[in-house]
């Protein structure tokens, strides 16, 4: 394991608050002991590339040299620690040597997803509607508790590639009242299969998206479906359809996520001796358990 993929790690307990899965309102009781506990447990449980990912029945992912998965159960009781909530699509999280963010691995068992709409979207009026969306959901966001926050534009704009059936897209969000230049970035990839969708999601900030996404690139194109899971194994006859097309996957299901972003300043503010104190206390552990291991054969 090399030294900047074990820093990686001993920073997720810094910036996971941010992962665009369901904020919890309030920290767990002790949430010092939890993070510790948890971040040590993720730590001896991380996977490391190259190697390939079973997701369960759906899927494999080549994980390359340098990145770490840290499997499902591990990755969501160290955010549980956090105050996230995992969902059921929930598979894990990677970490690499190039990412101080991370990226959540999702499958979406939706049904099969028409890409039709993906021949006439217009990238304008899609951040458009992001932009009226997310105003009407602050008033929600304000009775929760959570901040109110604003779409800033695209950080890339939808592009969909119809013999891969996979999507990629990204914008920038920031917290009402914040000032520029601390914007949160989430860059979205997703790949659609023939019962649903995995996205693989980079958390991460302005400053460093561009250094970031050749990342969240290359691991989306070591993606693959299963024989009969993949998109062209659809049997219109049997297969279930999703509720709605590719146009929602960039604005009416992934805008209900979109909040976590405006989030990552105040919990990072509110919990950075969580940080401090994983940093300390597990760095010893981290340096025993971090080190390059390799399945026995």
């Amino acid at each position: 394991m090399t030294t900047s993929l074990r820093r990686t790690l001993a920073a997720l307990a810094l910036c996971l608050p941010c992962v665009t899965l369901a904020l919890a309102a309030d920290a767990p009781a002790g949430p010092e002991a939890r993070v510790e506990t948890t971040m040590l447990a993720a730590q001896a449980a991380i996977q490391t590339g190259p190697r390939d990912i079973a997701l369960g029945e759906q899927g494999v992912l080549k994980l390359p040299e340098g990145f770490g998965f840290i499997p499902k159960a591990e990755a969501a009781a160290m955010m549980e620690a956090q105050g996230n909530h995992s969902g059921p699509g929930f598979m894990g999280l990677i970490v690499g040597p190039d990412l101080k963010g991370f990226i959540a691995v999702e499958f979406a068992a939706a049904g099969y997803v028409k890409d039709e709409d993906a021949r006439e979207w217009n990238a304008d009026d899609m951040l458009e509607k992001m932009k009226t969306g997310t105003e009407a959901a602050n008033e929600e966001r304000n009775r929760r508790g959570l901040p109110e926050f604003s779409v800033v534009g695209w950080v890339e704009v939808p592009s969909y590639d119809p013999a891969t059936h996979r999507l990629v897209w990204s914008i920038a969000a920031r917290s009402k009242g914040a000032q520029a230049g601390g914007d949160g970035v989430n860059y979205n990839t997703y790949m659609l299969g023939r019962e649903g969708y995995f996205s693989m999601n980079l958390v991460t900030s302005m400053d460093r998206v561009e250094l970031e996404k050749p990342a969240a690139r290359e691991l989306l194109a070591g993606l693959s479906f299963n024989e009969g899971k993949r998109y062209a194994d659809f049997n219109a006859a049997t297969d279930r359809m999703a509720e709605y097309g590719l146009a929602a996957l960039v604005g009416g299901v992934a805008a209900k996520k979109l909040g976590l972003l405006a989030s990552m300043g105040i919990f990072v503010a509110k919990f950075w001796k969580i940080g401090l104190l994983t940093l300390a206390g597990a760095g010893a552990g981290a340096s025993r358990l971090l080190k390059r291991k390799k399945d026995s054969v």
